[in-house]
């Protein structure tokens, strides 16, 4: 028998704005009229329900007519991607194949806010390399995986994770403006692939390639990380090239 007591005491009002929360955690965008036939409620509803979430920085809106996004908050909760024991079992041929094809340090790096952190990796057969430190975090626009996967956002999303113009430089070469930061997102849209000279340690070079998940909360970037005398623009160009036929693995193709 279905206990009444307990639905004396339900919020019909949040357990509706949880419902749609939770269509954030799988939905790239959402307008007012998509929330408003999912969930079944009028539009007046789901406008209101939107509006508090934004204003919570649960979801952030596009341009007008574009929809909502999931907003800072909302990517803070949670288990990061890469982490699951499914998941670290299909990445292991990936991380093998990467690290056969470039022979340098090669790591899986989610997105939580605005920083980065490593799931996964395979350290570089090389005397002198990059220490592979799983777990550790990195702010994000100061990595080429963590600009990766920002480049998978939209430039409002990515002002909602970075709401001031200044941002954090790790070394002389990070990108400390928020402007710049875009300006670089919008190049790596067009190239496909990250790169990132010296901008989280000095030193060292990386690129990054999208490696895959079906939706915001559960991309990867994959990422290949060297010493800069061995890591020059020719051979990070080179190595994008050889961690997409690696990523190619993870997605099936």
């Amino acid at each position: 028998m279905e206990d009444q007591s307990s639905k004396t005491y339900i919020n019909e009002s949040l357990e509706t704005g949880l419902r749609l929360l939770r269509l954030f955690s799988t939905d790239q965008a959402m307008t007012v009229t998509d929330a408003a036939r999912t969930l079944g409620v009028a539009r007046s509803t789901a406008h209101r329900l939107l509006a508090t979430l934004e204003a919570q920085g649960f979801v952030t809106r596009n341009a007008p007519g574009r929809g909502y996004f999931a907003g800072p908050e909302l990517a803070r909760l949670g288990t990061p991607a890469g982490f699951d024991d499914t998941t670290r079992e299909r990445l292991g041929p990936v991380l093998d194949d990467a690290l056969s094809r470039t022979l340098e340090t090669v790591q899986t790096v989610a997105l939580i806010g605005n920083q980065t952190i490593i799931t996964s990796g395979r350290q570089s057969p090389h005397e002198v390399r990059v220490a592979l430190k799983i777990g550790r975090l990195f702010p994000a626009h100061a990595t080429a995986g963590g600009k990766l996967l920002l480049s998978q956002l939209t430039d409002e999303q990515v002002c909602a994770l970075y709401p001031e113009e200044r941002l954090a430089g790790l070394t002389p070469r990070t990108i400390t403006s928020r402007a710049g930061l875009l300006d670089e997102l919008s190049v790596i849209r067009e190239r496909g692939y990250a790169l990132s000279r010296g901008e989280s340690i000095a030193g060292m070079n990386s690129t990054g390639v999208l490696l895959g998940g079906p939706s915001w909360r559960n991309r990867l970037a994959l990422m290949a990380c060297a010493p800069a005398d061995r890591g020059d623009d020719v051979a990070l160009a080179r190595w994008a090239q050889e961690l997409r036929c690696s990523a190619a693995l993870f997605r099936g193709k």
